[in-house]
């Protein structure tokens, strides 16, 4: 069975696809904090509330250089789940891809070189707007200089994202947007209604008549306004991979609306175990749309170790830009899906001997 389905405007994300075989790729991870991860039990993208405002910083450092030094060990979910960071770091060093980082309101700056948009962390919004129309316009800014120049190094620019919270941000700006969505999760079990009653408080606040800025604004988070005009401005030059779920499917959603990214030229990747989430709905939200998708599945299901196996049975299932570097090692740098899972394995048995 091949691993790899197009999804929605299926021609367009085969096209993209293709130009991932070419010699420029570059991936960045886009870093910010949303205080909505802080409403109790929204997210698991962390061991604790605590630790959540350090996993993007963590991820960072674990895709470039193997081991965090921002937290011992590696970011962990409640239970000793792994970070999906795992595979962007075993897939992006089987295709020989570079990486960088951008800080778009992250809560703690990783202990490494990377680029900080100077932006504020976002505000939890079942009690307040996340950002001000003042943040907005500095990210869509800054994201529109940081697409440009890294469409000038890469021929197909592939950008990840490290939010905890933010399928939930990504859920009401959807919403707001007048998108029909439901949003996956990192837990197993999706805490759908909290997600919903934080989404139905942002938009308690619009109370109608808002454009996709105003939306941005009142229910969004840094990562979404940074990334919907880093996407457009690289796709005039390069074509664009927006590795993750449904964040990344908002974050094109408003691309659209906000910045007119080149036609054909950007595609959401995500994992199978996002497009196969029977709490969500990407597939019927990227048909209905005409978004570009790419789904892998990374073979985990198959994994001898437990925590692996864990993304397959529906814990964390995406993040760190997993989907996205996974498709960039597959198609673009023909690492068979096998081989990939061996390579995550591996990956593993590295992250817990660096756990000290």
């Amino acid at each position: 069975m091949d691993p790899v389905e197009f999804l929605g405007d299926a021609r367009s994300a085969r096209a993209v696809s293709e130009t991932l075989r070419g010699p420029r790729l570059l991936f960045a991870l886009v870093m910010a904090h949303t205080r909505t991860c802080e409403v109790p039990g929204i997210s698991a993208a962390g061991a604790s509330p605590a630790a959540m405002a350090l996993t993007p910083a963590a991820d960072a450092e674990y895709i470039r250089y193997g081991r965090c030094r921002s937290i011992s060990g590696v970011p962990m979910a409640p239970g000793g789940l792994p970070t999906p960071a795992l595979i962007t770091r075993a897939a992006l060093e089987a295709g020989g891809i570079p990486s960088m980082a951008i800080s778009a309101g992250a809560a703690r700056a990783p202990e490494m070189p990377h680029i900080d948009a100077g932006l504020p962390a976002g505000e939890d919004i079942t009690r307040r707007p996340a950002m001000s129309a003042e943040t907005v316009s500095l990210a869509l800014r800054r994201g529109e200089d940081a697409g440009r120049h890294a469409a000038e190094v890469a021929d197909c620019v592939i950008i990840g994202e490290s939010v905890p919270g933010g399928t939930t941000t990504a859920l009401a700006v959807m919403r707001a947007l007048g998108v029909d969505a439901r949003v996956s999760s990192s837990m197993a079990e999706n805490p759908a209604a909290l997600k919903e009653r934080a989404a139905a408080a942002a938009l308690g606040r619009l109370r109608g008549g808002h454009g996709a800025r105003e939306a941005l604004a009142e229910a969004g988070d840094p990562m979404l306004a940074l990334v919907c005009a880093m996407a457009a401005a690289a796709s005039r030059r390069s074509t664009v991979v927006l590795a993750g779920g449904t964040q990344m499917l908002a974050a094109l959603l408003l691309s659209r609306r906000i910045c007119s990214p080149r036609e054909g030229a950007v595609a959401v990747a995500t994992t199978s175990y996002v497009t196969r989430d029977a709490s969500a709905n990407f597939a019927e939200v990227a048909s209905a749309e005409s978004v570009p998708a790419v789904s892998i599945d990374p073979g985990l299901a198959s994994s001898r170790i437990a925590g692996l196996r864990a993304f397959a049975e529906g814990h964390a299932k995406e993040g760190a830009g997993a989907g996205g570097a996974a498709v960039a090692a597959v198609l673009g740098r023909g690492v068979g899906a096998g081989s990939l899972r061996a390579l995550v394995e591996a990956e593993y048995g590295r992250a817990l001997s660096h756990g000290d």
